[in-house]
């Protein structure tokens, strides 16, 4: 199994993309309908209608890595919430390996205001 480098930036396109596209595609749809740089350090997540195919598009200073992922038996749980997430290198590798991001639930943010 691959790793990235956790301090790279995660951004899910929510919406199903046609599977054909290939590079120049889906830098297109990172620039015209994301409104990102298909150039910043940061990885792009793409997903098919019946969510069985991943595509990871990311540039590493000469040139773009295109990673494709195919569940043979299973889909992946893709998240719900608006048109494109923000998600940490950790919660990308949760995702790959099956996990449903909306079932993780971290503890609240606590604040104080002495320790005694």
């Amino acid at each position: 199994m691959f790793r990235l480098a956790p301090n790279l930036k995660v951004h899910l396109h929510r919406d199903a993309v046609d599977g054909r596209k290939s590079i120049n595609g889906l830098a297109a749809i990172v620039e015209q309908a994301l409104g990102l740089d298909p150039f910043a350090p940061a990885v792009y997540v793409f997903c098919n209608r019946r969510r069985d195919r991943i595509k990871l598009l990311l540039w590493d200073r000469t040139g773009f890595w295109l990673m494709f992922k195919r569940l043979e038996a299973d889909r992946f749980a893709w998240p719900r919430e608006a048109a494109v997430l923000e998600l940490s290198v950790e919660q990308l590798h949760w995702l790959l390996d099956g996990i449903d991001l909306s079932a993780m639930h971290k503890h609240p943010p606590r604040s104080y205001a002495r320790a005694s």
